[in-house]
């Protein structure tokens, strides 16, 4: 998971900001309309639509952008509704896929994910084939500003699981309820917050230790994620920084 976090990253510096903030936006308000639809436009009791509207507000989104999805979720504004779907999969290597999907047609997405996979070479799997090696967690992004010691001291008291240097930032780990609290807990500190997510981390990852594999797995993963409908893909894949900075896909 940690090398498709840092792909996603490096293609996004390597050209095609624009298009890619576009998609980024459009995927991100559908999540937010769906969570209002689903619990409510009130982001104090709606867990899932508050960690949605964070997380666009994270990636610059503008706000009335964002409250127009609200809208359209509770009704107020007329809109598209969607059916989440999960599908499951392996690119190559053995790597495990998990795709969240949120789609107003299952007939149209099912059919262009089984396309787009075996095109890519990869392939669909059965329900319940690669989900159990996956857990929800929520990752939190702290500024390196902060020392380790009063970032693991305040994260762990407030149900934290793990800290880890990411380089450029602190990333916390705590189950997905905890999520709120954890972050509540690094304010009070005073520790800057960059950024907060709710993901499906692997239990175990496959090291890919050469461009080719690494190549041929991102090729998979770079395909699912340019369908509209897909909002979120999962991998249990790790590449060596050396090996990343060579794939030019």
């Amino acid at each position: 998971m940690s090398g498709h976090s840092k792909w996603a990253t490096i293609k996004h510096k390597k050209g095609g900001k624009d298009a890619a903030r576009g998609k980024l936006f459009a995927k991100l308000i559908r999540q937010v309309e769906v969570a209002a639809r689903s619990g409510g436009s009130d982001l104090d009791s709606n867990a899932t639509l508050r960690t949605m509207y964070q997380k666009a507000r994270d990636a610059s989104v503008p706000l009335d952008t964002i409250e127009r999805a609200i809208k359209r979720g509770s009704g107020e504004l007329e809109g598209v509704i969607y059916e989440s779907i999960t599908y499951e999969g392996y690119a190559p290597s053995g790597v495990a896929v998990l795709i969240e999907v949120l789609s107003d047609n299952r007939n149209r997405i099912g059919a262009e994910m089984r396309s787009v996979m075996k095109k890519a070479g990869g392939s669909i799997a059965e329900p319940g084939a690669v989900a159990w090696q996956f857990e929800r967690k929520g990752v939190i992004n702290v500024s390196r500003s902060a020392e380790e010691d009063d970032v693991m001291m305040a994260a762990l008291e407030a149900g934290a699981e793990d800290i880890v240097d990411e380089g450029d930032t602190w990333r916390v780990t705590c189950a997905a309820t905890d999520l709120a609290a954890v972050v509540a807990a690094l304010g009070d500190a005073g520790i800057t917050v960059e950024s907060t997510d709710t993901t499906m981390l692997p239990q175990n990852t496959i090291a890919l230790e050469t461009v080719d594999a690494a190549k041929s797995v991102l090729r998979v993963i770079d395909a699912l994620d340019d369908l509209d409908d897909v909002q979120d893909v999962y991998a249990n894949f790790d590449i060596p920084d050396e090996i990343l900075q060579k794939v030019d896909l």
